[in-house]
């Protein structure tokens, strides 16, 4: 059976495939840079598992208090040495990214306290935990104060603004690095540095802690390699390496992450409990192959910017630009667009491709979201997904892929499924 034909088995018409193969032809320089960024990531990785002697009596699993696991504190220092920080804290009893990002603003924020959001408005999710949305436990409900100050027209951050917002009672600012659910353009490391440096000198006290999902080995640097006093992330994203079934990371200095222990476990505890529970070798491995899926990912994002901007719809970012983190978004017009697009994706999926995904109220959002997933890990972003807000302009964020030749499916079967409905014609 040829490739061709194990195509068509899959679903994927010769048109589509042949459109999708044209497009392919133009890409092969891109290509080329992402594979040598994941060349020197890997290396990156590797030093520091060899630096911190990583051996198999690291895999073995801790129950209860989880007293003196070497293996969970060598796992820590491996991502010390990789985000070049003074410490880590990787744990699965940190459940999502929402979870360690508010484990590290609940941490570091007290009453009285002023965050600051210089990138306009945050992920949907950390509404509720700001208070921006009103929720029970949110850190406005502790006495938390909140400013926001707005992007630029052409996505660049407003420096006048936000000095002007920089005040006595600013204690952290966090700064998102991925666009989230908006057709804002995503932060360069260097970009985000440069705020940085610009935050630090207006006041040298504040905490600066940087969203770094979905951005993780896609560049040389790390926002901790930029002056991030943290780093945050989710292990069911680009560090889990697809292999992590759940699982967040602070990474940062050493006082930001004793701050971020203490609140995660009990004051006086910090990292000294929480047992690894046997998750210790999927998260070593995954952390080890993250570089290589990362890249993947990367691919697939690349390759669907080009095919849907070939087909005149507005993608962000745009076939050319230089990539900041794993997401594309893709504006489709309609309900009915989004839909279709979803559909293609779940089929593609090796768990669940039957479903047909329906938007949903999902709990942490003020709007219905339509989500395709079918992954090994619930909600594993890493994996083939695309999700979105049902409102206008419809845009659907397509990330993830463990292999680049299962990214490359799920758009070619988005696109077939735009073709079936009507909405495109190649």
């Amino acid at each position: 059976m040829s490739t061709e034909s194990i195509y068509a088995a899959l679903g994927v018409s010769r048109p589509v495939l042949l459109f999708g193969e044209k497009v392919l032809s133009d890409l092969v320089p891109r290509f080329r840079a992402i594979d040598e960024m994941a060349e020197y990531n890997q290396g990156k990785v590797l030093l520091a598992m060899q630096k911190n002697r990583v051996n198999a009596t690291h895999f073995a699993a801790t129950t209860g208090y989880g007293y003196n696991d070497s293996g969970r504190d060598t796992l820590e220092a491996v991502y010390a040495d990789t985000f070049h920080t003074e410490a880590a804290l990787v744990r699965p009893q940190i459940t999502c990214g929402t979870h360690a990002l508010t484990v590290a603003l609940s941490s570091h924020l007290l009453p009285g306290d002023e965050l600051l959001c210089p990138a306009g408005k945050p992920y949907d999710t950390l509404e509720e935990v700001i208070g921006i949305r009103e929720s029970p436990c949110s850190l406005k409900e502790y006495g938390v104060g909140y400013r926001q100050v707005d992007l630029l027209p052409d996505g660049s951050f407003d420096y006048g603004a936000i000095a002007d917002a920089i005040g006595e009672k600013t204690k952290l600012v966090a700064i998102q690095r991925s666009k989230g659910y908006q057709t804002r353009p995503s932060f360069s490391v260097e970009q985000i540095g440069e705020l940085i440096a610009f935050i630090k000198k207006r006041k040298p006290t504040v905490t600066v802690m940087v969203d770094n999902c979905y951005g993780e080995f896609v560049e040389e640097k790390e926002p901790s390699d930029v002056g991030a006093d943290m780093t945050v992330g989710s292990l069911i994203k680009n560090p889990g390496g697809g292999l992590a079934p759940i699982g967040g990371y602070i990474c940062g200095t050493k006082a930001c992450i004793e701050r971020c222990a203490y609140r995660l476990s009990a004051p006086g505890l910090g990292q000294e409990v929480g047992a690894n529970l046997g998750l210790l070798p999927s998260f070593f491995q995954g952390f080890f192959l993250a570089p290589t899926v990362t890249a993947s990912a990367l691919k697939g994002a690349v390759f669907a910017s080009n095919c849907y901007e070939r087909l005149g719809f507005r993608v962000i970012p745009t076939g050319s630009e230089e990539r900041h983190d794993i997401i594309q978004a893709v504006e489709l017009g309609s309900r009915e667009a989004m839909s279709a697009f979803c559909l293609g994706i779940q089929a593609a999926a090796p768990v669940d491709s039957y479903v047909t995904p329906e938007p949903w109220p999902m709990p942490g959002y003020d709007s219905e979201v339509i989500m395709a997933a079918g992954a090994f890990v619930q909600g594993s972003s890493i994996e083939l997904s695309a999700d979105g807000p049902v409102r206008p302009p419809y845009a659907v964020y397509f990330q993830g892929g463990l292999t680049w030749y299962h990214a490359k499916l799920g758009i070619l079967l988005s696109l077939q499924k735009l073709v079936d409905a009507g909405i495109v014609t190649l």
